[in-house]
């Protein structure tokens, strides 16, 4: 509403609106822009993946999909010490797989592996920060409705950035189990070894996961392969997802018809902050900032790398009292014609820009999935949980500066299977 609000005044300004002049203006011209863009917006059928992949994700947290991927890691890690922890993170990156939540994945990975940590003696501060860095994987390993979203609005390939997403999600999950690995290191007592799982129980519980890893095939080898729009393929994964949902007998009328309540509510949320994004970009370019901008930072004379520099701490700076997707859309229309002029390639800093988004995330004093996990729980205060994370949003800023600095583990995919 804000962005919305701020863009249609703008945008009047722009076309000669004063406060002498209010009662004379033609309002037409500013109204006439907005409707044409919330009717193009609410009319596009590449954003028809959204609610789709939302009613996937739905069907899947009800399907009893999460505890199987934790079982399965639980059963491969859990015997090391934080092996319970690592496995937490590793099921979160398989359930973000196929969720493209990241506070689905926080609120459904507490239920699940939270009491089993606590049951071998776990610190509730590395349990929890476990399940709240885990969850901000959702946002960026495919599918995800926030590259849908930067792809729409900067008109770049999704399957591209689905690809180009695939490997730095695999390396948050490598980064976040080094974040384990050095707490258990500094106190041995915050997360003890589980029991030792003999290979036969192991591979039965890898077999119990293999509906969800299936369905992350097809959605997602779908698309790579080009068999799939990715449209279809989250028309297909919502299939799917309903089928497991079926198999695990977790579907029935009640369930079916929160799914789809739900998914339409999110839906109808993320389509008002993208039309009103959409809005306030019309301001932007209209009072031509972007070309101001870029003009400003030519003057400037300093390296494209200094540039990123710069817009990355100020991403970092947003996270602390932004939500994720809001400063996405907000900075976007402004800082992506930037990048485009400083020639970056648009995959690549989309997969920057979703990869700093996500550590908003786990950011104070506005860190989501903090809250989401705190009031899930109920009993861990926030506090707890944000002094917990801080090793999990160190090896965030880590990861965040390979991607910068080695544009190949974003881009080798895409080019592999598209260039």
């Amino acid at each position: 509403l804000a962005m919305g609000l701020v863009g249609f005044f703008g945008f009047a300004y722009e076309l000669g609106l004063t406060p002498a002049s209010a009662a004379d203006f033609k309002w037409s011209r500013p109204l006439s822009a907005v409707a044409q863009k919330i009717y193009d917006t609410a009319t596009q059928y590449g954003l028809s993946v959204i609610p789709l992949f939302l009613l996937m994700g739905n069907l899947i947290a009800r399907a009893g999909v999460a505890r199987k991927l934790y079982d399965a890691s639980n059963a491969f890690l859990g015997h090391r010490p934080g092996g319970l922890a690592a496995a937490t993170i590793v099921a979160c990156g398989g359930f973000s797989a196929i969720c493209g939540s990241s506070l689905a994945t926080a609120a459904t990975m507490s239920k699940v592996a939270v009491p089993a940590m606590r049951r071998f003696g776990y610190h509730d501060s590395l349990s929890t920060a476990a399940v709240a860095a885990g969850g901000t994987l959702g946002i960026l390993i495919p599918p995800s409705v926030i590259l849908v979203i930067y792809g729409i609005i900067t008109q770049t390939s999704i399957r591209e950035l689905f690809a180009a997403g695939f490997i730095p999600g695999l390396i948050g999950v490598l980064f976040y189990i080094g974040a384990v690995r050095y707490v258990v290191w500094r106190r041995p007592e915050s997360g003890p070894a589980g029991e030792k799982i003999p290979w036969r129980a192991r591979l039965r519980a890898l077999a119990g996961a293999r509906g969800a890893l299936g369905l992350f095939v097809m959605v997602m080898g779908g698309i790579y392969a080009g068999i799939f729009t990715p449209t279809e393929a989250a028309g297909m994964g919502a299939a799917g997802a309903f089928l497991l949902s079926l198999r695990g007998r977790r579907a029935d009328l009640s369930a079916a018809l929160f799914a789809l309540r739900d998914a339409a509510r999110v839906s109808a949320m993320l389509f008002s902050l993208l039309i009103g994004a959409l809005v306030f970009a019309i301001f932007v370019n209209r009072a031509g900032m972007p070309d101001d901008l870029v003009n400003f930072i030519r003057e400037l004379r300093v390296p494209p790398l200094a540039v990123m520099a710069m817009m990355m701490a100020i991403y970092i700076g947003l996270g602390m009292v932004f939500e994720s997707l809001s400063m996405l859309l907000l900075t976007v229309p402004v800082f992506f014609p930037v990048v485009e002029a400083l020639g970056y390639d648009p995959v690549w800093f989309g997969v920057i820009a979703v990869a700093v988004t996500e550590i908003s995330l786990i950011t104070p004093p506005v860190g989501l999935n903090v809250f989401v996990l705190a009031g899930s729980l109920g009993d861990v205060k926030t506090s707890e949980i944000f002094r917990g994370v801080t090793p999990f949003w160190v090896a965030d800023i880590l990861r965040l500066a390979a991607l910068v600095l080695f544009p190949a583990l974003s881009l080798a995919m895409p080019m592999w299977l598209y260039r």
